[in-house]
């Protein structure tokens, strides 16, 4: 029993630093770098962004791999850290974790793609194109992608839903984290004809989405490491 607290509070440790790492990585390669080159629409602007400014792409590309690690780490310590409360819903989370990684890491290389196309021959529209698709490409992959997640986290708050241990306002902002994560990029993958719509929706549900995991990560940080199942 005493390992087993033992590991429980590493992987709460553990998971919780890979999760504040992610954040800060996604602000960077999401929030910054991204939408502050790729223009929706406009390849050629796109284009010159981008060769405008190669080095900080290739830092994107940087930024998503660490992500891809740190997800990782985290398919690992939610299990660990949850299994515990509830082993099926544990391991449940854990596979989706990985799926989404998986998912990912082909969207990423997309990315990847569109760095070496920048270093070929082609030039001009042909090359804007080119480079677009690939954007696109992984834009579209990474948002289904993002079903699956909203998937896990539904999985892991109601994994915590079965201890006491963890609060429930924190199991509950999990759970609607993921059904926000779920809904928005369904909409987008699957409804796209309600894409205006669904822009407003995500700007009232960017909250829960933000604090959801977040939340969980800090509190794996500050509190999670200190738990006994006593």
């Amino acid at each position: 029993m005493a390992t087993n607290n033992n590991m429980q509070r590493k992987a709460a440790f553990i998971s919780g630093m890979a999760l504040l790492i992610m954040t800060l990585a996604d602000f960077f390669s999401q929030g910054y770098v991204h939408s502050s080159l790729v223009v929706n629409g406009d390849a050629v602007t796109t284009l010159e962004n981008i060769q405008g400014s190669q080095s900080l792409f290739r830092l994107e590309i940087l930024g998503w791999l660490i992500i891809l690690i740190a997800d990782l780490i985290v398919s690992w310590g939610f299990y660990v850290f949850l299994k515990p409360f509830h082993r099926e819903y544990a391991l449940l989370a854990g596979w989706l974790r990985l799926l989404y990684t998986a998912i990912l890491a082909i969207a990423v290389s997309h990315l990847i793609i569109a760095n070496s196309t920048l270093q070929e021959s082609v030039t001009g529209e042909a090359l804007a194109q080119e480079v677009m698709r690939s954007i696109t490409a992984f834009e579209a992959i990474w948002s289904v992608g993002l079903i699956i997640f909203g998937i896990h986290l539904i999985v892991v708050g109601l994994a915590a839903m079965n201890t006491n241990k963890i609060p429930k306002v924190l199991s509950i902002l999990v759970i609607l984290a993921g059904f926000s994560y779920f809904i928005i990029h369904f909409m987008y993958g699957f409804i796209p004809h309600l894409e205006g719509f669904t822009g407003i929706l995500e700007m009232i549900l960017i909250a829960p989405m933000f604090m959801g995991e977040l939340g969980f990560g800090i509190w794996l940080l500050v509190k999670g490491r200190k738990l006994t199942n006593d």
